[in-house]
């Protein structure tokens, strides 16, 4: 078996996810279905599982590089990205649940998921502004 080349394929999957994960965290800015912060450390983490250099650059950018540093060294996030992560996920899931999915399985699934991540998110240290 070929470890070089699976390796070299790991490396360029992981940099592949880390673009499409950074791209739904650009769209998630303008489109309030799409949580913004979420896509934006799992960037993260593929950038730094496969290139230094993409991760290097995604912290040293003006919009996104504070939120990872406070994530990653701090383990928190400031209390208006917690009110508004919170609002915006109980906001879109409500709609998908009241006007989209028909199925109660499904609504029993997003209800779950959205408690889970606020539970995630409350537990966060808040950090000062």
């Amino acid at each position: 078996m070929n470890y070089k080349f699976i390796s070299k394929t790991k490396k360029w999957l992981f940099v592949a996810l880390g673009f499409i994960s950074l791209g739904l965290a650009v769209l998630g800015i303008f489109l309030p279905i799409l949580p913004t912060t979420p896509f934006l450390l799992l960037s993260a983490y593929f950038f730094t599982k496969s290139s230094p250099k993409h991760y290097n650059w995604l912290l040293s950018t003006k919009r996104f590089g504070k939120i990872i540093r406070d994530y990653r060294e701090r383990k928190g996030v400031v209390l208006p990205i917690k009110i508004y992560a919170i609002s915006l996920l109980w906001l879109t899931i409500l709609i998908s649940v009241v006007f989209v999915v028909d199925i109660i399985y499904l609504d029993i699934l997003l209800l779950t998921i959205a408690t889970v991540v606020t539970y995630h998110i409350l537990k966060l240290k808040t950090l000062s502004t």
